[in-house]
């Protein structure tokens, strides 16, 4: 799935992921490729991405976190995710 991760200030992370584990208002929650579309609102907390791609650092935001050579991390204070088409937007805070 196309994944694109944008703050007020900036764009955060754009790729293809595999899976988003994502801080929902009600716990955590995980969206894998081809799921049904879903809009939830987020809570302070950490999104964790299993990439399609081994991620290089140098064209990581300073916000993201790499751990190992397909996962990163991304705190985020709130936030709302959609999914539509297969793609997710997190508008995080």
């Amino acid at each position: 799935m196309k994944l694109e991760v944008i703050t007020p200030e900036s764009s955060v992370f754009s790729g293809d992921a595999i899976s988003v584990s994502l801080p929902g208002i009600d716990g955590f929650f995980q969206i894998l490729n081809n799921h049904a579309p879903i809009i939830s609102t987020l809570k302070e907390g950490e999104m964790k991405v299993e990439l399609a791609e081994n991620a290089v650092k140098e064209n990581l935001a300073p916000s993201v976190v790499l751990e190992g050579q397909k996962t990163i991390k991304i705190s985020i204070k709130g936030g709302v995710a959609e999914l539509v088409n297969n793609k997710l937007i997190v508008l995080a805070e």
